[in-house]
């Protein structure tokens, strides 16, 4: 069947789909409630080029200053899409309709029945409607709900037909104004679900809503970076894909280069179908983001176990032998075909993150680094956080401010630990299952 890629504008300004440039965004990491870190944060990463920039929305306060940031920003001449992040409450969402220029939601979470969750849908779509606002339906592989893993299972299948069925409603009531993510921290599960929701509207609708990708909680640095480049870059070599988001644990500015590398490697043809057998970067974070489009599908894919890095080059020298070791063991794990460190699931870190991310996870990773194989998850907070590190054997997760609770794999293990305690009561876990 032919189909077509639906595209549509956010604030009349900024195309999505339908062949247009692939739109980069990021997102706030701070308090929403505290307008002017918010604001500052907001003009850096436009002047970084940021297409789009999402900020927490979890009540209707935040809605309220979500506003105020809006206004300010447009009195300045700023005028990038700004998107509400919604989790749980429908009404959160409701209002954001008429102040933001996106709406985030996984709709599922809207109520625990589902014929009221659509309701609910369905009378945020009236609003966005009335209001021009377009919707990103996102559904990460932690966040399923009960109804869809009981009949599907916690797997790529189950997030495809969750989406689906969400996107159903949006055709019959006429709103195209939609976008679509189904982000994982695990590379294998990402790309399968996009391209089992890829085929399926392509063969069901006819056409293709505009997707969002990413890879979540990615974490941080060169693992942060090269996870994201081959989740993403996999899709976009194969057309598939419209706006992308790399999350890094880090200063969420640094998101948009990272970003743009990616999509310049697939443009250059860094990719599978590209022709090229080796790679000319201009430095370090250049070459593993191409070298990762290059050969990351085809790891990922099981279409080739090892790949020959003779050849590259970074500012004009030849890779040296340490540093080509040391990417493809990252590479490999980020295709999770070969683990030879431990895995980190990190999620960027919002405006309900109370603690100071960055600084513990780089620690977290300090004292876990021999831990070969072994996954661990550090979350900002509870609302996503425990769903979010399914795949994790051990968590830290931030609740209220200033402790945390402690996960061995979906299990709490303790809970309203200082913070900092925190970190050597998950190495005592960690040691007594002999890690």
């Amino acid at each position: 069947m032919e189909s077509t890629k639906i595209s549509f504008n956010i604030a009349g300004r900024l195309p999505i789909g339908g062949g247009n440039p692939i739109v980069v965004q990021t997102m706030c990491n701070t308090s929403t409630d505290n307008i002017e870190a918010s604001l500052e944060q907001c003009r850096r990463m436009a002047a970084a080029g940021a297409d789009m920039i999402r900020l927490t929305t979890q009540g209707i306060k935040q809605v309220e200053s979500l506003g105020k940031i809006k206004e300010r920003l447009r009195n300045e001449g700023i005028f990038t899409p700004l998107v509400a992040d919604i989790h749980f409450l429908a009404d959160a969402a409701l209002a954001a309709a008429s102040v933001a220029d996106k709406v985030r939601i996984n709709p599922g979470n809207f109520a625990k029945e589902h014929a009221t969750a659509c309701s609910k849908f369905v009378e945020l779509i009236s609003l966005c409607k009335e209001h021009g606002t377009a919707i990103r339906i996102g559904l990460n592989h932690g966040s399923l709900g009960e109804r869809i893993t009981n009949l599907y299972g916690n797997t790529p299948l189950a997030m495809k037909e969750a989406v689906m069925e969400w996107l159903r409603i949006c055709v019959e009531q006429q709103f195209f104004n939609v976008a679509v993510s189904l982000k994982a921290s695990n590379t294998t599960v990402m790309v399968e679900a996009y391209r089992l929701l890829y085929k399926a509207m392509r063969d069901e609708l006819g056409f293709i809503f505009p997707l969002h990708l990413g890879v979540t909680e990615a974490g941080n640095g060169d693992e942060g970076r090269i996870k994201s480049a081959v989740g993403i870059g996999t899709l976009l070599s194969e057309g598939i894909g419209d706006t992308i988001r790399v999350s890094l644990t880090e200063d969420p500015v640094n998101e948009i280069p990272a970003g743009r590398a990616i999509v310049k490697a697939i443009e250059e043809g860094y990719s599978p179908f590209g022709g090229r057998t080796s790679v000319e970067a201009e430095d370090w974070n250049d070459f593993i983001i191409k070298a990762s489009c290059l050969w990351g599908p085809s790891l990922l894919d099981k279409k080739i176990d090892d790949f020959d890095l003779s050849g590259s080059r970074v500012g004009g020298n030849p890779l040296s032998g340490d540093d080509a070791a040391r990417f493809k063991d990252m590479l490999l794990q980020a295709c999770r075909r070969r683990f030879t460190r431990p895995e980190y699931i990190a999620c960027p870190g919002c405006g309900r993150t109370l603690y100071n991310l960055e600084d513990t996870f780089e620690e977290v990773k300090r004292r876990t680094s021999h831990l070969a194989g072994v996954r661990i998850a550090v979350m900002g907070c509870v609302v996503n956080g425990p769903g979010e590190m399914a795949d994790a054997d051990y968590g830290y997760v931030g609740e209220g401010r200033g402790h945390v609770s402690l996960y061995r794999g979906k299990e709490v293990v303790m809970r309203y630990v200082p913070q900092e305690e925190a970190i050597d009561r998950l190495l005592e876990i960690i040691e007594a299952d002999d890690f």
